[in-house]
């Protein structure tokens, strides 16, 4: 069964007359005729009935109809996808990203993607700035949404928007109740961090804030995973460190946000992609990131 058949047999269907059809296909009536009777014979029963007065479908031509020309939408669907991956607008693009991403621009953008690329498929992974530097560089991801501009020559970047770094307590913490502290009032204080490697540029920002206001963290622990961190702060008395973008939805978990000023440690969130692999499929995602931006932080 050919699929020219199955157009020839739908224009007929449709128009019910041999000879506007086959002006519809661009056909002589012979042609159109016959290929009409190649596919009845394919099929094994009459599809088509007629006269010298009338053409109409037979039974079993009204009920072919119907799959024909779902027949014929799905190959029209896999041509259309097949010239997408030719043309570079199809395949699968693997995405690392943290949580200010995964809130604030993720959302937008993947909408914006799928509505002008809906053969671009998508793989998340959620992880933090070191990691998907790593994966980056390995070839596991295609693009990251990390901290910081990346220092290695092998990636380029662009900035989306500007993240504050906050101080979350538990909500029996004395400072749980207070908007904003100096962040001089962490001197001395129980503080749990995590291994620089995890996140270089939120590292770096906390330290840089404390040895500007003059004093010393005293960090009690390092957790590099950011729920265990909320697991302690909330059964402790130490203060741990988020951006704000995490810290405004940490209410429901018994946490508390607190804004840290004179100085204020604040972070960039970068896309980052390898500078020698900027595919078609990275080429879309930035300009759906485009498309749907400005991109703002959530604020405590």
């Amino acid at each position: 069964m050919e699929l020219r058949h199955l157009r020839a047999f739908l224009a007929i269907a449709d128009e019910l007359h041999f000879g506007r059809a086959a002006r519809r296909l661009h056909l002589a009536q012979p042609s159109l005729s016959q290929q009409l009777q190649r596919l009845e014979r394919d099929v094994g029963v009459e599809l088509v009935r007629r006269s010298s007065h009338e053409v109409r479908l037979t039974p079993a031509g009204e009920v072919f109809r119907g799959e024909a020309r779902k027949l014929l939408d799905q190959a029209d669907r896999a041509v259309a996808a097949a010239h997408a991956v030719a043309a570079g607008r199809a395949g699968t693009l693997t995405i690392g990203f943290n949580f200010p991403a995964g809130q604030d621009v993720l959302p937008a953008a993947l909408a914006v993607l799928n509505a002008e690329h809906p053969h671009v498929q998508t793989q998340l992974w959620e992880r933090r700035t070191g990691p998907q530097v790593e994966g980056l560089l390995a070839g596991e991801l295609d693009v990251g949404f990390v901290y910081g501009r990346p220092t290695s020559p092998q990636l380029s970047s662009t900035e989306l928007m500007t993240v504050p770094v906050v101080a979350v307590v538990g909500e029996r913490h004395p400072w749980a109740g207070r908007e904003s502290v100096p962040i001089r009032m962490l001197d001395r204080q129980p503080c749990l961090l995590f291994r620089r490697e995890q996140s270089p540029a939120m590292y770096d920002a906390i330290m840089g804030a404390v040895d500007r206001a003059g004093i010393k963290l005293t960090v009690t622990a390092e957790v590099d995973d950011p729920v265990a961190t909320s697991v302690f702060v909330t059964a402790r008395q130490v203060i741990g460190f988020a951006s704000a973008s995490r810290a405004v939805r940490a209410a429901s978990q018994g946490l508390a946000a607190v804004l840290l000023t004179d100085p204020s440690p604040t972070l960039t969130l970068h896309v980052v992609w390898r500078t020698e692999d900027r595919t078609p499929l990275v080429d879309a995602l930035l300009g759906a990131l485009g498309a749907a931006g400005p991109y703002t932080f959530a604020r405590t």
